[in-house]
C-alpha cells in the first residue's frame, strides 16, 4: 500500500481514518482492507495487531483467533451469560465476535495503552458497558486484583513485538487466572512461538501444573515446528475440545488445523519446566 497520511487533528471523532496515530506505546497504524470496504487493520508499532470488518463483527480474519472462538463456541451455547476477560486489547476483535455471538456476555478487555483503547473505542463503534467495559492498565496487576471465581473465561493475546511479557507466562500468574476462573471456567492463551516450540513447550508444562484438562490447537506445519507462528492453548478443570464437530471445523478453514488432547499437550510439554517467576530479591542487611 502507499503511504498513509497523519489524520488531521480531530479527525478521528468522524470514524475510521487512514493514519498514523501517537498513542502511548509508540504509533498505532490505521489501513483500509484493500479485500473489503468495512474492513480495517490495525498495526501497533509496525505489527499487524487487529483486523476489524464493521459490517460483521463475528468474522475473524486472523486464524488464531478463529481457533479461540472456536474453542469457545464449542463449550457454552450462544445463550449463555458468559463473564469475559480479554488480557489485551487491540482493535477488541474477539470481544466484538463474542458480543455477537453471545448477546447476553458481560466483558472486560484489559489494554495497557489507555490512547489506543479511546481511539479503538471511537473508531468501531463498541458495545457499551455493561455489556463491553475496557480498563486501561497492566494485565496482571488486573487480574490479581479480581475476586475469586468471577469469570468464565479469560483469553491472553498480549504480546510485545512478538514474545509475550514473562510476568504473564509464569506459574504464578497462571495460578491467579485459576482463582479468577468460576468452575467449568477456560483459559485460553496466544502463543508466538519459534521453530523450536521452546515457548510453547514450557506455556504448555505450565497449563498442565494448574489445570487438569488442556488442550493445544495450531496448523501441522506449526505444530512440526516448521515456522514461526501461533499456537493456541487452553486450561480448564472440565474436559475440552473433545467435540468431533470442532476438530472438523478446524480443518474446515483457510489455514486446517489440529486439535491436540490432554494427553497429546503433556507428551508435547515433555520434560519441559514450568515457567515462573524470578525470586525475590533479598535485602542486604546493613552492617
Amino acid at each position: 500500500m502507499g503511504r498513509q497520511r497523519r489524520p488531521r487533528a480531530g479527525a478521528e471523532d468522524a470514524g475510521p481514518t487512514p493514519g498514523v496515530y501517537p498513542i502511548d506505546t509508540g504509533t498505532c497504524e490505521l489501513v483500509a482492507d484493500s479485500l473489503h470496504p468495512q474492513g480495517w487493520v490495525v498495526k501497533v508499532n509496525g505489527v499487524e495487531s487487529s483486523h476489524v470488518n464493521l459490517s460483521d463483527p463475528q468474522r475473524l480474519d486472523f486464524e488464531y483467533m478463529r481457533w479461540i472462538a472456536m474453542l469457545v463456541r464449542e463449550r457454552w451455547p450462544v445463550d449463555a451469560r458468559l463473564r469475559a476477560l480479554h488480557l489485551g486489547g487491540g482493535a477488541c476483535s474477539l470481544a466484538r465476535h463474542v458480543a455477537a455471538v453471545y448477546p447476553q456476555s458481560r466483558q472486560v478487555v484489559v489494554e495497557i495503552d489507555g490512547k489506543l483503547a479511546e481511539l479503538v473505542r471511537t473508531w468501531f463503534d463498541l458495545p457499551r458497558a455493561p455489556r463491553l467495559r475496557i480498563r486501561v492498565g497492566e494485565a496482571r496487576e488486573v487480574t490479581e486484583s479480581l475476586t475469586e471465581a468471577t469469570r468464565d473465561l479469560v483469553i491472553r493475546d498480549v504480546f510485545a513485538g512478538e514474545v509475550t511479557p514473562e510476568p504473564l507466562t509464569t506459574l504464578e500468574f497462571t495460578r491467579h487466572v485459576r482463582r479468577v476462573l468460576a468452575p467449568g471456567g477456560m483459559y485460553v492463551v496466544n502463543c508466538g512461538d519459534h521453530r523450536d516450540l521452546t515457548t510453547a513447550r514450557r506455556e504448555a508444562a505450565t497449563l498442565g501444573a494448574v489445570f487438569t484438562h488442556t488442550v493445544a490447537v495450531a496448523d501441522p506445519a506449526m505444530l512440526k515446528g516448521r515456522r514461526y507462528g501461533n499456537i493456541v492453548l487452553a486450561g480448564s478443570d472440565a474436559p475440552l475440545g473433545r467435540s468431533p464437530g470442532l476438530a472438523r471445523d478446524l480443518l474446515g478453514g483457510a489455514v486446517p488445523a489440529h486439535v491436540w488432547q490432554d494427553e497429546q499437550v503433556r507428551h508435547f510439554a515433555g520434560t519441559s519446566r514450568p515457567l515462573l517467576d524470578p525470586p525475590a530479591s533479598t535485602p542486604t542487611p546493613p552492617g
